[in-house]
């Protein structure tokens, strides 16, 4: 099953270019690498939180799938928690995921991520799910929102941040403290078995809710970051276009909260839905 796990991790085109390597694999235990890219950063050459949370995702997947076995696949990543610790600036880092405990189609994995001088960077509490060939469920619709199209003063600059910009997201909308993220099928987002990869899901969703957190602040000479992010999968994202819809819920001074669903852009079928924690503060 090792082998199997390298072979998927090698043709995802989303897990490829993103630059993931997979060092090692037990069944308590996977180590994955992630050589630095300018891609996948933001600016000033710090990994975009998105790329953090599927390192962690990926993680729990190879872990996942090790352990359940090939028997147990299709596998999603049915919950997932990060709490990011630090910044990388222009350097590799290590994802590490450590089995908690296996159930009859459950795994329960946590994930810790750090640079490789050993400066933690992230920790994600993973719940993966194999769905022994059972067909996709039937998606509830999301709520989506007005249909504004109000960029807004940043949403044209957004789509400049190097990560951003891979994967082909556009801000559709960013204003009154909410936010509207698309992001195309495009191949550099898909997983090997053609639908869009968990990984780039994350990404969106973390990147809508900071944008919502955005639109809620305003532009500013400050320093931003994301302490937190919660998401759940609830499905397959399919072969379709994905839009990401923003709500910044509260804001006590410097901290935000965004909730956001992640739905499929031709039928608004939900895809995954979560809660962002984001931070925004003017340097002193």
């Amino acid at each position: 099953m090792s082998d199997a796990v390298s072979k998927w991790l090698q043709a995802s085109p989303y897990s490829d270019r993103l630059g993931a390597q997979l060092e090692a694999l037990s069944e308590s235990e996977a180590r994955l690498r992630l050589p630095y890219k300018d891609e996948n950063s933001n600016p000033g050459q710090v990994l975009h939180g998105g790329v953090a949370a599927s390192m962690i995702a990926l993680a729990g997947q190879a872990v996942g799938r090790k352990v359940l076995g090939k028997e147990a696949g299709p596998w999603h990543t049915a919950a997932l928690q990060v709490s990011y610790l630090a910044a990388a600036k222009a350097s590799a880092i290590l994802a590490v995921g450590r089995l908690l405990r296996r159930g009859k189609s459950l795994c329960f994995v946590e994930v810790d991520v750090q640079t490789e001088d050993g400066k933690p960077i992230a920790h994600g509490s993973v719940l993966i799910r194999g769905r022994f060939s059972e067909p996709d469920a039937t998606l509830p619709r999301s709520r989506g929102d007005d249909g504004a199209g109000d960029p807004g003063p940043m949403g044209p600059h957004i789509g400049r941040v190097p990560f951003i910009q891979r994967l082909g997201m556009t801000v559709e909308h960013m204003t009154d403290a909410h936010s509207r993220i698309a992001m195309p099928r495009i191949a550099a987002n898909l997983d090997a078995d053609g639908n869009i990869c968990e990984g780039a899901t994350l990404a969106l969703l973390d990147t809508t809710g900071a944008m919502a957190a955005w639109a809620h602040s305003g532009p500013g000479p400050y320093k931003a970051s994301t302490p937190g992010m919660q998401a759940q999968i609830l499905g397959p994202a399919g072969d379709a276009d994905l839009v990401g819809f923003g709500r910044s819920l509260q804001r006590d001074g410097e901290m935000f909260w965004s909730e956001v669903e992640v739905a499929r852009k031709s039928d608004q079928a939900l895809v995954a839905r979560g809660t962002v924690v984001y931070r925004i503060v003017v340097p002193g």
